[in-house]
C-alpha cells in the first residue's frame, strides 16, 4: 500500500468529522430562517449549546458508520457513483441514530425539521468533501505525484491493453517503469536494480498462459521481495484466499495480498503498539529500573546490548536488551563488534546448540552472567524492546526478528514473515517458543499473518504472561 493512498485516506476521516460537524452547525442554523420560521414556528427548547453537545456524542457514531460501509477501504480503483451510494446508505444510518437520539430527550416531534436537514446536508458536505479528495488524488496522479510504479511481465493483446490505458489515463495512478514478456534469472537481477533505487511499487502479471511453475516462481519472488503482486485473469480464480479484486477498465485484476496487516489495518496496529508499549512501559517501570539496576552492579556499563536484527521487509535494525553476558563476550554493543567474542559463539554454536535449521539456541551458556541469567529466565532482558516498539522498528505482536546470519539460510518462502515488522511476542511465544522446531515456528507466524485481527494481538499479548511463568516454572 502506497503512503500516498494511505495518508489520504487518513486526511478523509478528519475531513469528514469536521463536515458532519457543520452539518448539523447548518441544519440548526437553517431552523432559524425566515423561511423556516414562516412554516413553522420554533417550538423546541434545545440551546445551540445544548445541541452542540448532542453532535459532538453523534459524529463519531456517524464516522463509524461510514467506516462499516466501506468508505475509508483502500480500493484506489472504486467508482465515485459506488461511493456516493456508500455515503447516501451511510448518512442514511447515521440519520436512524441522530433520531433515535433525539427521540429518547423527548425532543423527536418538535425537532423533525433540523433531523431531515441534517441528513440531506450531511450527504451533500460528505460528497462534497469525498469529491475534493478523489480530485486532488487524480490531480496528483497526473503530475505523477503518489502513482504507483509498476512492472508489467507477460505479452499479448491483454498486456498490450492494460499498458496503452496505464500510460494514456495518468488519472489512474499507475506509472510503467518496466515490461518484459518472460519472467528469467535476468529479469529478477533487472527488477532488484530498479528496487533499488526505489523505482518498483508492484508487479503484474498478464500471462494468462503462464505456467503454475511460472506462476509460483514470480510469488515467491514478489513475496521475498515484498513487492504488490496483481495478476491479470479470468474471474474464476479470485477465489483464491488473500486476494482482492480490482479493475481497469473492463480488465480485471488480482492483487496477491501478502498479509491481512494492510491499508487502515495497518495504521491501526501502529495506534495499538503507541498506547499500548506507552502503558507498559509505565506498567513495568520497577522491573526496567531494577534490571538496569542489578546490570549496572554486577558487571558495569553498558547496561544494554544492542544486537542487528532483520526487521520489516528485510531492513536491519537494532533491538534493545539488557545485557546478560560478561563484557567480553558481547557480539555486538555500542558501534562495535568483538572478533573474540563472536569466535567463542561460533565455536558454542557449533557445539552447544539446541536447534536445527538457520536458527540457534545455546544450551547451558557459560557466557552468561547470574544476573543474566535471572533475568533472561524471567524474559525481563527482553523489556527495553517496549522502547523499539515505541520507536516503530518493531510491534508488541508479531514474528520475533533473527538475526542476519540466521536469514540468510532462510528459504524464500521463510523470508515471508518479513512482511510485518518483528513482534516482542508471538504465537510461537505463548505456543513453547523453546520447544519448538523452526518449521513449527515459521508456521505459526505465517498463520498470524494471514488471520490477523487486534482481537488476536490483544489474545497474544494477555497470555504471554502466563505462558512466561509457566515456561519458567517447569524448568
Amino acid at each position: 500500500m502506497k503512503k500516498f493512498e494511505l495518508m489520504l485516506n487518513a486526511i478523509q476521516v478528519p475531513l469528514d468529522a469536521v463536515v458532519l460537524f457543520a452539518a448539523g452547525i447548518t441544519a440548526y442554523a437553517l431552523r432559524f430562517t425566515h423561511l423556516a420560521t414562516g412554516i413553522r414556528p420554533v417550538l423546541f427548547t434545545m440551546t445551540s449549546h445544548d445541541f452542540v453537545r448532542v453532535l459532538i456524542t453523534v459524529v463519531p457514531v456517524w464516522i463509524l458508520v461510514l467506516a462499516t460501509n466501506g468508505l475509508y477501504t483502500m480500493d484506489s480503483n472504486r467508482k465515485f457513483a459506488n461511493e456516493i451510494s456508500r455515503i447516501f446508505f451511510a448518512c442514511t444510518v447515521g440519520l436512524a441514530a441522530i433520531t433515535v437520539y433525539i427521540f429518547f430527550r423527548g425532543e423527536f416531534f418538535n425537532s423533525r425539521f433540523i433531523v431531515l436537514a441534517a441528513w440531506i446536508v450531511g450527504m451533500v458536505y460528505v460528497t462534497a468533501v469525498h469529491l475534493f479528495m478523489r480530485l486532488i488524488k487524480l490531480y496528483c496522479y497526473t503530475r505523477g505525484v503518489g502513482a504507483r510504479r509498476i512492472v508489467i511481465l507477460g505479452s499479448g493483446p491483454i498486456t498490450d491493453r492494460l499498458a496503452e490505458i496505464m500510460n494514456h489515463q495518468k488519472s489512474l495512478g499507475y506509472t510503467i517503469v518496466a515490461r518484459y514478456p518472460i519472467f528469467n534469472e535476468k529479469v529478477r537481477e533487472e527488477i532488484l536494480a530498479l528496487d533499488g533505487a526505489n523505482e518498483v511499487d508492484e508487479i503484474l502479471l498478464s500471462n494468462p498462459k503462464a505456467s503454475r511453475e511460472e506462476t509460483l516462481t514470480i510469488l515467491a519472488f514478489a513475496e521475498e521481495n515484498h513487492f504488490t503482486l496483481k495478476y491479470s485473469a479470468d474471474l474464476f480464480s479470485t477465489l483464491a484466499p488473500n486476494m482482492r479484486v480490482s479493475a481497469i477498465q473492463e480488465i480485471p485484476l488480482i492483487e496477491f495480498r501478502r498479509a491481512r496487516l494492510d491499508g487502515w489495518g495497518k495504521v491501526s496496529k501502529r495506534l495499538f503498539d503507541i498506547l499500548g508499549s506507552l502503558i507498559l512501559i509505565i506498567l513495568t517501570s520497577p522491573f526496567l529500573i531494577g534490571g538496569a539496576i542489578a546490570v549496572a552492579s554486577e558487571t558495569g556499563r553498558p547496561i544494554f546490548f544492542k544486537n542487528t536484527r532483520v526487521g520489516f521487509r528485510g531492513k536491519l535494525f537494532r533491538t534493545l536488551k539488557f545485557r546478560s553476558m560478561y563484557q567480553k563476550y558481547c557480539t555486538e554493543w555500542g558501534a562495535a563488534t568483538n572478533p573474540a567474542a563472536l569466535e567463542v559463539e561460533e565455536k558454542l554454536i557449533v557445539e552447544q546448540n539446541s536447534k536445527e535449521g538457520p536458527i540457534y539456541k545455546i544450551m547451558a551458556d557459560p557466557r552468561v552472567t547470574p544476573v543474566g541469567a535471572v533475568i533472561r529466565r524471567w524474559s525481563i532482558d527482553e523489556l527495553p524492546q517496549l522502547f523499539n516498539v515505541l520507536t516503530g522498528t518493531m510491534s508488541l505482536v508479531g514474528p520475533r526478528p533473527h538475526q542476519p546470519r540466521e536469514v540468510a539460510k532462510y528459504s524464500p518462502e521463510d523470508r515471508r514473515v518479513h512482511a510485518v515488522k518483528p513482534g516482542m511476542t508471538g504465537l510461537a511465544q505463548i505456543s513453547g517458543r523453546s520447544d519448538l522446531t523452526f518449521e513449527d515456528e515459521i508456521r505459526l507466524d505465517m498463520f498470524y499473518l494471514e488471520n490477523w485481527s487486534l482481537v488476536m494481538d490483544i489474545f497474544i499479548l494477555v497470555k504471554t504472561p502466563f505462558a512466561v511463568i509457566r515456561r519458567r516454572t517447569v524448568v
